[in-house]
């Protein structure tokens, strides 16, 4: 079987997280050839792979959400669009559900257009921004509001205008432009597609533009809706949608998934590779760890206010965090900061690293994110018996509190989003306490041991492939 894997901001360019999900998937499924279709922000990361390629991985698809940049176009056309095609255009970029999605592809993708940046400088273009000015925006200046459209759309119908690799299932690992891609494939090729949302993809980007400096006050709306107009592609064109813990489940279907597709295959690990971790010297110092990529959605600067309290209250303590700190190097630079204004004196980043080369000299774990799926890296620290201290976002408080029906006992603490002073109150009750730090280690371990198998994560997909492929 042929499987087209769909990945947005991850596989191959970034480690970690869904990456390395994606990783998993391809290298134990030997028996199935993959293609990746990879969409990346910037054209700069064109054949940058950070890991080494399965052999049965025989295509990657690359496309760079910039190369509009490249295109040449000239201003004025005029196309003589159809009432349907501006009215279908109209609900895409108001935050309409009634898009035409199929409609909006034979639009994009006609040889009307010689390339995205020639239509977005047509008649047409301009008459669809001036309706929506005089109709939704009438107080906001038109000049912002053609712009702010035209930086919306600019990447969706470059990515929309790019073909498909042929296969025999379609694969999306988020919803937003992957999504679209997994929703345009189907329409193309008539074939089975599944999605699997680790994230609320919409949520998270709704988190970001809530906070962002460069999106205005008045456009922050436009923007949030449109990217729930995206998620929605896909959730009526997927013939099984895989989320990762019950709670996303019932925000998917708040979000108009229909409940009869969504099943839960929980992230697994084989916690065999964790048990013969090196240990570190018995020197009294308390050790914490973070597995973490330095961006603002891990919100690094929540940890490193948390461990400027610790580092006050306990003596010989260190914190490494662990992961690539080049993906946003303006925010890496503005955590460098905070540590210097802080006086932060025992934090190192260590960059990208083999995560198992430290796992085992830690005393504890630490994720202060502000959106999560079901992070490996809980999974991972819990293999190795470490206590976690985490935000509560996500599949994280059932990773470490449990569910319901398990009575393994607790595997760390759960805090409050940003909330930086409780997350050093139980860092702090776990540096000054080796008992409980054991005991919660122990607890974690008999739970991703029994219940987070990574051989089941594995035949749960190869059944699904199965299933949906022949």
């Amino acid at each position: 079987m042929k499987i087209c894997l769909i990945a947005e901001g991850s596989y191959p360019y970034v480690t970690g997280g869904v990456s390395s999900w994606i990783h998993s998937l391809i290298t134990e499924m030997k028996e199935h050839e993959f293609i990746v279709y990879a969409i990346g922000a910037e054209t700069k990361q064109r054949g940058k792979f950070r890991y080494e390629l399965p052999q049965n991985l025989i295509e990657i698809k690359e496309i760079f959400l910039d190369e509009y940049l490249l295109e040449e176009k000239k201003w004025g056309k005029r196309y003589n669009l159809t009432s349907n095609e501006r009215d279908n255009l109209v609900s895409l970029v108001s935050g309409s559900i009634d898009v035409n999605w199929k409609e909006l592809f034979e639009l994009i993708r006609s040889k009307k257009f010689e390339n995205v940046g020639e239509f977005l400088a047509s008649k047409d273009y301009f008459d669809l921004v001036e309706y929506l000015g005089k109709n939704e925006y009438s107080q906001v200046p038109f000049t912002e509001l053609f712009w702010t459209i035209n930086s919306m759309i600019l990447p969706l119908f470059l990515t929309i205008r790019h073909d498909v690799p042929k296969a025999d299932v379609y694969h999306s690992v988020s919803t937003g432009y992957a999504g679209v891609v997994g929703t345009l494939a189907k329409n193309l090729h008539q074939k089975p597609l599944i999605l699997t949302e680790h994230g609320i993809y919409s949520r998270e980007r709704e988190e970001e533009i809530i906070k962002a400096d460069w999106v205005k006050g008045y456009f922050k709306d436009l923007w949030i809706n449109y990217f729930y107009t995206l998620s929605n592609s896909i959730y009526d064109a997927s013939d099984k949608v895989i989320t990762l813990f019950n709670r996303n489940k019932e925000i998917e279907v708040e979000l108009g998934c229909s409940e009869d597709k969504i099943l839960i295959i929980p992230n697994g690990v084989e916690v065999t590779n964790y048990s013969n971790l090196s240990k570190a010297p018995d020197d009294g110092i308390i050790r914490i760890g973070a597995i973490v990529r330095v961006v603002p959605i891990k919100d690094i600067k929540t940890m490193i206010q948390s461990f400027a309290l610790v580092e006050r209250e306990v003596p010989n303590v260190e914190l490494y965090i662990m992961g690539p700190s080049e993906e946003d190097d303006a925010y890496y630079e503005e955590c460098l900061q905070m540590v210097e204004a802080l006086g932060v004196e025992r934090i190192t980043f260590t960059g990208m690293v083999q995560v198992k080369d430290y796992l085992g000299q830690m005393d504890i774990l630490m994720l202060t994110s502000i959106s999560e799926g079901q992070p490996l890296a809980i999974l991972e620290g819990l293999a190795s018996s470490k206590p976690f201290v985490s935000t509560n976002v996500g599949g994280c408080k059932e990773l470490i509190n449990g569910s319901a029906d398990d009575d393994y006992g607790s595997a760390g603490f759960i805090a409050p989003v940003m909330h930086y002073e409780e997350i050093a109150n139980y860092v702090i009750q776990l540096c000054k306490d080796k008992k409980l730090r054991e005991k919660m280690g122990e607890n974690g371990y008999s739970r991703v041991k029994n219940d987070y198998k990574r051989s089941e994560f594995i035949s749960s997909y190869r059944e699904l492939y199965q299933s949906v492929g022949g």
